[in-house]
Order: C-alpha cells, then sequence, then structure tokens
C-alpha cells in the first residue's frame, strides 16, 4: 500500500522503427473500493483500454507481435459488471436543483511531481453545478474546517466553468457545439483558477457522450436570463424572514438621505425621485442624488446623460461625482445641442456654493475595457497549471512573465489614479468629476477606491458592502455582462469587478489594521460572483432585476418570490467559518463625547485624516497661484498660462501629496494612501495561488504570523479576565478568537483554502537550469541556483 507501481513498455512491432528504450509509465493505486481495484488493467498514461494488450501478437501478417508487459485478467465488459462503489456518497440538491445526467467509474486525477494520483468515482450534472462523488473520505485531521455549505470541495458551478478541453491522444482540443468524437479525458478550467482532470477511459461509452454534451453544452451554449438557476432556486427556496441585514441596500430614499447626511452633503446636493417608474432612465437607480442647482427638466432631457450624479462629499465641502458622457461619434447639431448642454451645467455646478470643478475623462486616462480583459487572460494563465512539471518550467521566468501580462500595471494605474481624486478632493478642496461612457465601469472602480481611502466607515465590512451595493450594485454595473453569466457576448466580458477588488486586497495587505475584514473576505467575495443563488452579481442594472422579478412567469406567485443577497454570509458559511472574514487586529474608531469633537475637530479633519497636508503652500505653486500682477500676465501671456496647466505642474502636486503623506505615521481611521512604487504592488497570492501546492509554505506565512499574535491576544484577554474576576467586574466579551489557528505548523500559507494539501518536492535547482547542467559531470563545483516563489508574494 502506497508504493509505486511502474510497467515497463516496448514499442509495438507494427511501428515504423523498432526501439529498444523502454519507457516507464506510473500506474496510480486504486482505493479498494473502484471497481477497477484488484486488476492490473489501468495504465495511466498507458495507449490501450483494459484487456487490449490480450488481442495483440496474433494479427499482421509476417509482423513480430509485441511481447506484453504485463496481461489483464479482466474484459473491458467485466469492469462494469463490478459491484458499485461501497461507500456511496449522497448528492446534495439545493430547492430548484435537477439532476441532468451522470457517469459512473470516473476517474479524478491529481498530477503532481512527475507521479500520477486519482480517485475512483461518479462525474454528475446538474442545472446548478458539475460534481465529483468519490470515495476521497478525508481524515478529521485533514478535514477543511471552512467549508462553504453550497459549493464543496469537488463542485463548480456552471457559472464558474471558463474552459473545457478535451484529450484525444494526448492532444488537448477545445470542447464546444456538437462533439462528434469523445475524449478520453475532460480537463476543466475554472474562473476561480481551479483545474479539474476527468479520466473517461473505464466509463461506458454511453454515460461518457451523456456527461461530456450535457456538460459542454449547459455551460458553454448561451442561455436566457430566465433560464438561469437564479430563478429557479428564488422560486423553489423557501422565504427566510429571519434574515437581518445590516448592509445599507440604497433600494430607499431614505437610504440616500441619510448618506447625504453622514458625509455632510445634503447642505449642496438634493435626492430625486424623478427615475420613479425609470422615465428617465434604465441604467439609473429609483433614487439618485444630484446638485441642488440642477432643474429636473435637465435631467429628464437626455435621459441621464450629462448630469452630474453625486458620489461622496468630503470633510471640507469638496464632492465626487460622475457622469455617463455623451457619445463621441454624432452628427455636428446633436454635438452642438449637447455641448451647449454640457456648458450650462458646468456654469451651474462652477458658482457658489460648489468649488471649483475638475474633470476626468477616464476613458483616455485610462485603460479600455479590451485591454483589462486582454491583460487578465495573460496573467491567469500563469497561476492555471497542469501539473508541477509546468509549474517549475515557469518558474526561472516568472519575473518576466508576470510583467508581460501588465495585470500589475493596470492595478497600479487605478490606484494611482485615485491618489490623484484623492489629492484634489483633499489636498485643493476640489470637487471632482469622472467621466465615462456609461459611468459604470472605471468610474465605479475609481470612486470607490477613492472613497475606501478617504472614508474609514467604508472599511468596515458593513460600509463595505454598502458602499458595493451604493457605486457598483445601483450604479449601475453590467454584472451580467462583463461576468458574461449567459454566454451571448464574449466581447462584453471584462473583470471589472475583479480588478476593483484585487486593488482593495492591495490596500489590506499594506494597512491590515485599518480594515475591518481580511484578505479571506475579498477572496470568497470574489468567489461568490459565479454562484447564482444570489441576485447582487447576476443583473446588468436595478431595472433588470425589477422588471424580471414581476415577469409574467413569476406574477402569481410574487407575494413569496424573492432573491437573496451575497451579503447574507451564513448562507454559505457556518458561523465558525465566518470568523475568518473579520480581522481580529482592526481597532475600531474611537467614538468621542461632544466636548472632545468640539476641541479636536480642526485636527481631526486635517491632519489626522491627512498627516502631511502642509499649511503653506510650496514656492512654486504659490508663484502661479498668487501672482495677479495684471502687468506681468500679459508680458508672459500663453507661457504662463501653459504653464499654470502643464502636466509637470499636475505632477509635481501629486508627488509632493504622495511623498509628503508617506514620511509620517498613517492614521488608519483617516486617509490611507498605497504604496505604488516597485515592488509595493503585489500578487493576490491567497486568490491566485491558493490551489497550486508548489506555492505553499507549511507552518508558514501570514497564517503563522497571525497565530502568534492571536495567541498574544488570548494571554491579555485572560490576563484582564482574572483581573476583573479579583475586582469582582463583569467581565467583557472579547473579540471571538480563530479556532483553527491553534497549530499553525499543521496550515498552510495559503490557509483557510490549502490546509493540508499534498506535498511537493521543490528542486534546487529549477527545471531549465537541470536541463543545461544533464551532461555535466561535477555538479559540486557549480553553485545552486535557488529560485524562492515566496519573494513573489
Amino acid at each position: 500500500m502506497g508504493g509505486v507501481n511502474y510497467v515497463s513498455r516496448r514499442r509495438a512491432a507494427l511501428q515504423p522503427e523498432e526501439s529498444d528504450e523502454e519507457s516507464w509509465e506510473e500506474l496510480v493505486p486504486l482505493p479498494p473500493s473502484c471497481p477497477l481495484a484488484g486488476t492490473a488493467a489501468w495504465s495511466w498514461g498507458g495507449r490501450e483500454a483494459p484487456g487490449a494488450m490480450l488481442g495483440k501478437g496474433a494479427g499482421g501478417s509476417g509482423a513480430k507481435p509485441a511481447k506484453p508487459s504485463f496481461v489483464s485478467y479482466v474484459s473491458p465488459e467485466e469492469i462494469h459488471k463490478k459491484e458499485p462503489i461501497e461507500k456511496e456518497v449522497n448528492l446534495h440538491l439545493l430547492p430548484g436543483e435537477l439532476l441532468l445526467c451522470e457517469a459512473n467509474t470516473v476517474l479524478k486525477c491529481v498530477q503532481e511531481d512527475g507521479s500520477n494520483r486519482g480517485a475512483c468515482g461518479k462525474l454528475i450534472c446538474t442545472n446548478f453545478k458539475i460534481a465529483f462523488l468519490g470515495d476521497e473520505s478525508a481524515s478529521d485531521d485533514n478535514e477543511p474546517e471552512f467549508k462553504n455549505k453550497i459549493i464543496g470541495e469537488n463542485d463548480i458551478t456552471l457559472h464558474c466553468i471558463d474552459h473545457i478541453y478535451g484529450v484525444y491522444d494526448e492532444k488537448k482540443k477545445s470542447l464546444s457545439g456538437q462533439l462528434k468524437k469523445y475524449p478520453e479525458k475532460l480537463i476543466i478550467y475554472c474562473k476561480d483558477l481551479r483545474v479539474f482532470h476527468f479520466c473517461l477511459r473505464y466509463t461506458k461509452e454511453e454515460e461518457v457522450k451523456r456527461i461530456v454534451s450535457g456538460i459542454v453544452h449547459h455551460s458553454q451554449t448561451p442561455k436566457l436570463l430566465k433560464r438561469l438557476f437564479l430563478f429557479s432556486y428564488a422560486t423553489a427556496a423557501p422565504t427566510n424572514t429571519d434574515i437581518q441585514n445590516q448592509t445599507v441596500m440604497f433600494d430607499a430614499i431614505k437610504d440616500w438621505r441619510e448618506e447625504l447626511e453622514r458625509t455632510k452633503g445634503n447642505m449642496k446636493y438634493k435626492v430625486l425621485n424623478a427615475n420613479e417608474a425609470y422615465k428617465v432612465s434604465e441604467k439609473l437607480p429609483l433614487y439618485f442624488v444630484v446638485p441642488m442647482s440642477l432643474s429636473e427638466e435637465s435631467i429628464l432631457q437626455y435621459q441621464g446623460r450629462g448630469i452630474p450624479i453625486w458620489c461622496w462629499s468630503c470633510h471640507n465641502g469638496a464632492s465626487l461625482l460622475k457622469m455617463s458622457a455623451f457619445p463621441k461619434e454624432q452628427e455636428d447639431n446633436t454635438s452642438q445641442m449637447h455641448k451647449i448642454f454640457l456648458d450650462g451645467i458646468y456654469k451651474t455646478i462652477n458658482k457658489p456654493p460648489y468649488e471649483v470643478l475638475k474633470t476626468d475623462d477616464l476613458s483616455s486616462s485610462l485603460p479600455s475595457l479590451q485591454d483589462i480583459q486582454a491583460a487578465y487572460i495573460r496573467f491567469k494563465q500563469l497561476f492555471l497549471i497542469d501539473n508541477s512539471t509546468d509549474f517549475w518550467d515557469t518558474d526561472v521566468k516568472w519575473f518576466s512573465l508576470l510583467e508581460s501580462t501588465n495585470w500589475l500595471e493596470i492595478v497600479r494605474r487605478c490606484l494611482k489614479k485615485a491618489i490623484e481624486v484623492a489629492e484634489y478632493l483633499e489636498g485643493q478642496n476640489t470637487n471632482v468629476l469622472l467621466v465615462e461612457e456609461n459611468a459604470s465601469d472605471l468610474c465605479c472602480v475609481i470612486s470607490s477606491l477613492v472613497q475606501v481611502m478617504m472614508d474609514s466607515h467604508y472599511r468596515t465590512k458593513f460600509g463595505f458592502q454598502s458602499l458595493i451595493q451604493k457605486e457598483w450594485v445601483m450604479g449601475g454595473h453590467c454584472f451580467l455582462d462583463r461576468c458574461n453569466h449567459l454566454r451571448q457576448n464574449d466581447k462584453e466580458e471584462a473583470p471589472v469587478f475583479l480588478l476593483f477588488l484585487d486593488c482593495v486586497w492591495q490596500l489590506v495587505q499594506q494597512y491590515p489594521p485599518a480594515f475591518e475584514f481580511t484578505e479571506t473576505y475579498l477572496t470568497v467575495l470574489s468567489d461568490s460572483l459565479y454562484i447564482p443563488i444570489f441576485s447582487t452579481f447576476f443583473f446588468n442594472s436595478q431595472h433588470q432585476k425589477d422588471t424580471n422579478m414581476s415577469g409574467e412567469g413569476h406574477r402569481a406567485q410574487s407575494s413569496h418570490f424573492r432573491f437573496l443577497t451575497v451579503w447574507d454570509w451564513s448562507v454559505q458559511f457556518e458561523s465558525k467559518a465566518q470568523v475568518l472574514l473579520n480581522n481580529p487586529l482592526y481597532v475600531e474608531k474611537p467614538k468621542l463625547d461632544k466636548s472632545q469633537r468640539k476641541t479636536t475637530r480642526f485636527k481631526h479633519q486635517r491632519q489626522l485624516s491627512l498627516p502631511l497636508t502642509q499649511t503653506k503652500s510650496s514656492p512654486k505653486r504659490g508663484f502661479f497661484r498668487e501672482e495677479t500682477d495684471h502687468f506681468i500676465k500679459n508680458i508672459l501671456g500663453k507661457r504662463i498660462s501653459k504653464l499654470i496647466n502643464s502636466s509637470d505642474e499636475l505632477h509635481n502636486n501629486f508627488t509632493e501629496f504622495y511623498d509628503s503623506w508617506h514620511c509620517k505615521p498613517a492614521d488608519f481611521h483617516g486617509l490611507l494612501l498605497p504604496h505604488i512604487d516597485g515592488p509595493g504592488i503585489k500578487v493576490w497570492a491567497q486568490r491566485y495561488l491558493r490551489w497550486i501546492p508548489e506555492a505553499q509554505l507549511l507552518g508558514g506565512g501570514t497564517v503563522a504570523t497571525a497565530t502568534k499574535i492571536l495567541d498574544m491576544i488570548e494571554e491579555v484577554q485572560s490576563l484582564q479576565k482574572k483581573m476583573d474576576e479579583k475586582h469582582s467586574l463583569t467581565v467583557p466579551q472579547g473579540r471571538e478568537a480563530l479556532p483553527m489557528l491553534r497549530n499553525s505548523a499543521r496550515l498552510s500559507s495559503l490557509f483557510p483554502f490549502a490546509l493540508l494539501q499534498r506535498h511537493s518536492l521543490k528542486p534546487v535547482l529549477p527545471t531549465s537550469t537541470w536541463k543545461d547542467l544533464e551532461d555535466e559531470d561535477d555538479l559540486a563545483k557549480r553553485d545552486d541556483e535557488f529560485v524562492d516563489l515566496s519573494e513573489v508574494i
């Protein structure tokens, strides 16, 4: 048991050239419960099916029969007559989930370190997921405690499938549409970067046809919106009225009024209900906020285009706005009318009490959606690893491959743009208007990042969720198209929301105490994009959601028809697992009484929120801003004007703002500016590397550090408890500890997604270096080249 069996095979005599070289192929030890266990018929890398060797040697006139390397005592027909799997694994179906097709005697393969292992079981396809049911019974020590109640370890939702490949004679081919020939092996690449290999060599031919055709059809062909499992689940699932959601959903007018009051923006802006029944625009929410000086007629004129919509107000009165731009290619008369309309809007919001307005067209200053999609396609290929050999082959050129994807550069540019906007709002007390064609993609990214950086409320878990509701869900981000949930238009697909989460992760890993949530929270949030029981990420707009909720098919049962929101984490995780979503090192913002607020208000607003704001402008900025001599202006003319508006000064303002902030300690409840220089932007290791054993450090990484800190916190709480008991005081309830971190030596650096996964032997020399030195006699004279993958993270 546990040993490795090898089979020596000679090339067939019928081949043009004979070779006496022996090729070794490794056999996977089968579990005792598998129908193939106990036979010598399974050659993992071999080209022959069980029993095929029996027929060789008798055919071909004059040909020398091949010498069999082993004898199979079981025919293919007898394989399927074996007893079924002893340990039957029950299939758990959700409300509304239907079993569509299944296949028995499927081998789930695991390839590692040149060796091959697998588990025998059943592959099933439902209208919700693909699932493998095997006898991979984990021991109590290895069983993960961070379990998703909806998606199991071997489950793939149909929306999470990225690409499907079939293996024909060791050649990989993409599968789509009607298949004329069915593969002997199925490879599924997932959007959460998992890779599944299923061997169908020993599955009945009829079952192979059904399962392969079913998986390809239900995951790759275009769908209608009402055909999504989201509607099946919402119809069949019982209504839970006990859910208490503290997230502000921004679906009521009072939510917007309370947000205006919280940010002190209610003196200059007003909430409109002009879009009730969506008579202004189907892309806008029912309620939104605009400057008080705007008339309702101007808002109705162009279906909301050209209208500055409020996002957030800074403590100094400056505000962040966004606007849907008019189409660039249109007739001259129409273009002139739009220009006159925009001039009137700008004049309206440039008057007091509004400050100077800075307009930023994001379509010209940031990458296009096509560039973002292309960069992510290149980027994710680094993590879709088929086996250990592929991983180590790319290890030496890892940094050059990573740079060539351009994904981290796009993350850097988005963070830099958010810092520029923060500098205008905080440093120059200037309103900023973000402009984009529909104001629902890059506008969502930048406006959300600015608010996370400048408002500590949005760094709490409920605040962050409310921000996503406000800027993304109600802001009209096309989740349905950008995630390509319907498989109707690949050109509209772009990982815009994932780009935002990656940017937020950069802030979380640079300033952990400033955030109430952890990177694990961000990772499971990114996974929730592909779970179609939550409506949060499966509509293009609130109008689309409302229309389909009251459709004809559900009119009779609309009283109990309800979509779930992703913010109810109890649907996916038990309370013990939800602890990992909360940061135990987060320090809540202290609440001051009224007397303290009055004495420290100015200091809190300026110096604690911006530790490096200078009270006096630099000489260069002062000259151009304060010099008002008419004679000098006339003499220098356009030269002065050119210098004032030059990109050099804008760059100097940004550099001064950025450098001066980083020279002083950060206030975790004030403004946060990320490090964007050099290695400041990193790979989100937990999300992108969590399924690769070679990238894990057992007993190391951030989980080891967190364990030590939690042990210290537990010791302090224990001492505090003893002191309180001694003085007969009520023992306060401390923050719940992380029970899964008691033995950090057993955990992986990619915990909680990798607990005790398989070990992978990391070569002292990279694969390419071994190849170069294969013919060298004396390796001892050469220095070992060691590449540490942890340097990348």
